[in-house]
């Protein structure tokens, strides 16, 4: 168990890290290029992911910090009820340290900074940060896992 929640522990020490570098050197909306498809921004989303209901006038925080309450218990269940699984754990591990990052940033701030953004010349992938990274590694390891042969 200790092993999978260090890395819960990495990745919301590296989440809670990178946020406080861009909130210290950006400006909201604050824009550097960094290469031709890749920038760095400063983003503050109240919704969920790709800002749904980010205009839901305040309620979505409390909603949103309920869900990820919830996901924060079953997951930590599941990862010691199947502590011996590899794959499955690390990949709950990723979506509980992600879920942690930001759950602090709307408990503490009221949203979520993101500062990842992705682009093709005027198409913009929605900005993103190291919890939201988290998140989607831990789903895709979890799919990996759930097309593995069951151990007969």
């Amino acid at each position: 168990m200790r092993k999978w929640m260090s890395v819960s522990a990495v990745v919301f020490g590296l989440d809670l890290y990178t946020k406080h570098l861009i909130q210290n050197a950006f400006e909201y909306a604050e824009h550097l290029k960094i290469t031709s498809f890749f920038d760095l921004v400063r983003y503050h989303n109240e919704g969920a992911a790709f800002s749904f209901l980010s205009n839901a006038g305040g309620w979505q925080r409390w909603f949103f910090s309920g869900i990820s309450m919830i996901a924060i218990l079953v997951i930590t269940y599941l990862i010691k009820k199947h502590q011996s699984q590899k794959l499955f754990c690390l990949g709950l591990a990723l979506l509980l340290g992600g879920a942690i990052g930001n759950l602090y940033d709307r408990l503490t701030l009221g949203y979520v900074v993101d500062f990842l953004s992705f682009h093709v010349n005027d198409w913009f992938w929605p900005a993103f940060n190291v919890a939201d990274s988290a998140i989607c590694v831990g789903v895709a390891l979890l799919l990996i896992d759930s097309f593995k042969k069951p151990a007969v």
